[in-house]
């Protein structure tokens, strides 16, 4: 089956964090992280892109950039519910039959890996879509930092349907593990539903957002990629960033 005929991609985006406050607008070659991040979305060509700011500074950023923002609430509680409202301010008449949410901490994330979260959407019983990639160090695999994805995958698969999300290294036994990488690709009303449901008991327990559209009922199938971009939530990570975004891209 065809998949998503008009995606639009949405980055959510708040200066307030715990462990690197302001980390949006870090500069990273002289270029604010979230202006990075902006510019790979762009890149992927799948739709236009949208930041959904939770301060003016972050919108002032886009724009200076040649981008498009729109201003959200400061107090929404997660990521998922400022691009809902974001789709719901550029999109009320509901054109855009897919939202792809984008972490604004992903600096280094390759605009193939973005697309490729849309391809799990080819089948109409999938809910909401997202990426992965094999685990190749082992103190990944325990570093509750990562989030892992226990999938029903086929041997040589590149798709496969999650079953859970956990900090912990599941499933158990021998065989591959799979690091989690937060792009989300709603169908639109998918992410109507979601975002109206209470969080729910293992939501609440593993602090993994996405455990509620599971608990729920709703299908989450994975694309694996083959590499990690960074995530960068500390001093360290920025640091990191700033010298992988120094070298030429291949």
């Amino acid at each position: 089956m065809p998949g998503p005929k008009n995606p639009i991609v949405i980055i959510p985006s708040r200066l307030a964090a715990t462990r690197l406050p302001g980390k949006p607008l870090a500069d990273i070659g002289g270029v604010p992280m979230i202006v990075h991040v902006w510019r790979r979305a762009v890149e992927a060509g799948i739709g236009p892109v949208i930041v959904a700011c939770a301060d003016i500074d972050i919108l002032d950023a886009i724009k200076e950039a040649g981008g498009d923002a729109v201003f959200t609430n400061p107090a929404h509680a997660s990521g998922s519910d400022r691009v809902f409202e974001a789709a719901a301010t550029v999109d009320p008449r509901k054109r855009h039959d897919c939202v792809v949410n984008v972490q604004g901490d992903l600096p280094t994330i390759e605009p193939t890996a973005i697309k490729a979260a849309l391809g799990p959407l080819d089948d109409d019983a999938v809910d909401i879509a997202t990426i992965a990639a094999e685990i190749t160090e082992e103190a990944e695999r325990d570093d509750p930092n990562v989030v892992k994805v226990a999938l029903s995958l086929a041997e040589g698969g590149t798709r496969g349907r999650a079953l859970y999300f956990s900090r912990a290294a599941v499933p158990s036994g021998a065989g591959p593990h799979y690091h989690h990488i937060g792009i989300y690709a709603f169908r639109r009303q998918a992410l109507d539903r979601f975002v109206r449901l209470p969080p729910s008991p293992l939501e609440r327990r593993e602090k993994l957002e996405q455990l509620r559209a599971i608990e729920n009922g709703m299908r989450i199938d994975v694309a694996l990629v083959d590499t990690v971009p960074l995530g960068v939530d500390t001093p360290v990570d920025l640091e990191r960033a700033r010298r992988m975004l120094a070298a030429p891209r291949r």
